[in-house]
């Protein structure tokens, strides 16, 4: 999985922290106010539809902020966060919005989601471009005060690599390097491919130049050697480094943790960018069907994330503004294909899988009314969506490709013509071999919509005469959904079909989900056929972006024709901040970064 990819993965989940802040002024002036509810009135069309076109990325509050400020953001979850505190063994998104709060990546990114030279470190390539030089810039330190240095970048790849590990890091991203597999097996006591030069210049040497490796494809994380070295690898992840007492090189550190409820968090004065604005930020767990209450009344200042289905009901919080853009993501329907072989770490396809009829999978596509989804429950905020790259890497969707839309007579057409036209006692189609077809649906809790959004596709498949029962008779949480659907290799066989989401990375490459030998490839499906596409759009010759993107073009289609999973919606990201926020944009384009945000005031408008 490539290494920002997991940031916003696990996703519904997983959505990204989006930061944002607004209007100055317990309330903003009346001038302010008018023109607020008029945008809001407007970016409502005459159907009572939003669009994601309309709203602001860049917070109108434009004062400065106060010295001393204190900022309460809202972790938003209907369960404990799992407090895996460091970027090298965090596998959940929501631990993830902590971490962005305390720490960082090495090196920066532009809005067109490239590695650029100004982050913590810079960079040289190689002609070949395989070999990348990083240098730290000498400002950059630990919140212990210990300077980050190359060996602990080095250090992080070797922990990751190492057989003892039991996290979820070591994918094709990492096995790209030169040495790390011979490391990892145990054949090698050292990373052929890295080389520590001196304090501050690491030298890493890939197997292959890829596209990738300017755009994702390079772990940028490092882990504090000092910390870590005396603990054993299959401990760490469990250890008080990181569960209680971790360290990171971003602008705040943690100075109290309540396990799965709340962590409070100090300026780091000498945080390499500059001291912060704010004095403290506590971030605790709010549940998603309080979040809008926790809102209104100031308890929190940011939530990271926000229902859009309630979005309708609240435009108009008076202490609020919402700030808007094209998320990262998108949500899917997904179909077990086989299994996970934990031995040799790659997808073991199972020919006789319940959904191995691709004419099964495709007519429960057309099955489905996703734009009527996106309207109903969304109010436009998600709209139908098309293909596996999401409208938020522009250079690669591919909004051209004709996917299966919501047609039922197509989809009884194509049972029909597959076989499966004999019914059991209830009216429900049977297999093309006469068995009784009984197709189960994992679906998780969250939110006001969960519940009725898994009837209805229930429903959608049921009108197509298809049996698909909801998975125990309930919906799942969170971190059991995961578990059964395939975290960590794990493949319940009662699991059919699932509905989920993710979070992409910056990189557009998708083999961290649909490559061979990705663990969060969740439906388990190979072919030589995708193996061989998702080669292309890394191979050498992608670096010219015309022929990226027609590579991704043929796998977009590829994936329409196979349809391991069919994505349902893509999806706004809406910010709700209070008026006291200053300093803060989610434009990617932006210069703001998280330590100049700061309030205005010393409490939150209410």
């Amino acid at each position: 999985m490539s290494n920002k990819r997991f940031g916003k993965v696990l996703l519904a989940l997983m959505l990204a922290l989006v930061l944002a802040l607004a209007a100055c002024g317990k309330g903003g002036d009346d001038a302010d106010k008018k023109s607020s509810d008029k945008a809001k009135e407007e970016s409502k069309n005459e159907e009572g539809l939003y669009s994601i076109d309309d709203f602001s990325k860049d917070t109108s509050n434009d004062g400065e902020p106060i010295e001393g400020g204190e900022f309460i953001f809202g972790l938003v979850t209907d369960s404990p966060f799992a407090g895996t505190l460091n970027y090298n063994f965090y596998s959940d998104a929501v631990d993830n919005e902590i971490l962005k709060w305390m720490d960082e990546s090495l090196l920066d990114m532009d809005e067109s989601y490239n590695f650029t030279q100004d982050g913590a470190a810079t960079f040289e390539v190689s002609d070949d471009k395989k070999t990348f030089t990083f240098t730290i810039r000498d400002e950059v330190k630990w919140q212990d005060g210990e300077p980050v240095k190359a060996e602990d970048w080095a250090f992080a790849h070797e922990v990751i690599a190492h057989p003892d590990y039991d996290g979820v890091r070591f994918d094709a991203t990492l096995r790209n390097i030169e040495g790390i597999e011979e490391y990892h097996d145990g054949k090698a006591d050292s990373i052929s491919g890295i080389e520590v030069l001196n304090d501050k210049q690491l030298k890493i040497t890939y197997k292959e130049a890829t596209p990738s490796l300017l755009s994702g494809g390079i772990w940028t994380y490092a882990l504090p050697k000092h910390i870590f070295k005396d603990i054993p690898v299959k401990d760490m992840s469990s250890s008080d480094a990181v569960r209680k007492n971790p360290i990171g090189m971003g602008p705040y550190q943690v100075e109290k943790i309540v396990p799965g409820e709340s962590v409070v968090l100090k300026k780091f004065k000498d945080y390499w960018r500059g001291e912060p604005a704010l004095d403290k930020v506590t971030v605790k767990v709010v549940g998603p069907q309080v979040v809008v209450n926790e809102l209104e009344n100031g308890s929190i200042d940011m939530a990271s994330s926000f229902p859009t289905d309630q979005y309708p009901d609240n435009a108009d919080m008076e202490n609020v503004e919402f700030l808007g853009d094209v998320d990262m993501a998108y949500t899917y329907i997904g179909f077990k294909l086989g299994t996970w072989d934990k031995k040799n770490k790659r997808v073991k396809p199972d020919p006789n899988a319940k959904m191995a009829d691709v004419n099964l999978r495709r007519a429960m596509w057309y099955a489905v009314d996703n734009d009527a989804v996106g309207k109903k429950f969304y109010h436009g905020l998600r709209w139908n969506a098309t293909t596996l790259i999401p409208p938020s890497h522009p250079t690669y969707h591919d909004e051209t490709i004709e996917a299966p839309t919501y047609d039922p007579d197509k989809a009884n057409e194509i049972l029909d013509e597959a076989g499966y036209t004999e019914r059991d006692e209830d009216g429900f189609r049977m297999t093309p071999d006469g068995e009784k077809l009984v197709i189960n649906f994992a679906s998780m809790d969250g939110g006001d919509t969960a519940e009725p959004l898994a009837q209805y596709y229930i429903q959608a498949w049921k009108e197509v005469g298809l049996n698909v029962q909801l998975l125990d008779g309930r919906l799942q949480e969170f971190q059991t959904f995961y578990e059964r659907v395939g975290n960590e290799g794990n493949d319940d066989p009662e699991v059919d079909v699932y509905q989920g989401a993710w979070g992409v990375a910056s990189d557009v490459d998708p083999s961290g989900l649909y490559g061979p030998e990705a663990i969060f490839n969740f439906p388990r499906y190979q072919s030589d056929k995708n193996d061989e596409l998702l080669a292309k759009g890394l191979s050498e010759e992608a670096f010219d972006e015309k022929y990226r993107q027609e590579a991704y073009k043929e796998w977009q289609e590829f994936m329409v024709e196979e349809i391991p999973v069919f994505p349902t919606l893509y999806r706004a990201e809406i910010v709700p901040v209070n008026k006291r926020v200053t300093n803060y944009s989610i434009d990617k384009a932006s210069d703001l970064r998280l330590y100049q945000m700061g309030v205005t005031e010393e409490e939150p408008v209410k």
